[in-house]
């Protein structure tokens, strides 16, 4: 299952990709960066290919049984 990763300390918060998420699955966190609601990402990628920073990577998690 692929979900979307942010790099919190290259991320400026400029929530372009809170914007774009179709899910709300990310928010600012205190003003500083992006965090992703692993629960709400489908892993669509909309938010990788939109973040003017590049520092959302959309990769592949393993699913607990």
């Amino acid at each position: 299952m692929k979900k979307a990763t942010v790099n919190q300390r290259e991320c400026v918060a400029c929530g372009v990709c809170v914007k774009i998420c179709p899910r709300r699955a990310i928010s600012i966190f205190h003003g500083i960066c992006a965090d992703v609601d692993e629960d709400l990402c489908i892993g669509c990628s909309k938010c990788q290919k939109a973040c003017p920073a590049s520092v959302i990577q959309v990769v592949q998690k393993e699913v607990a049984s």
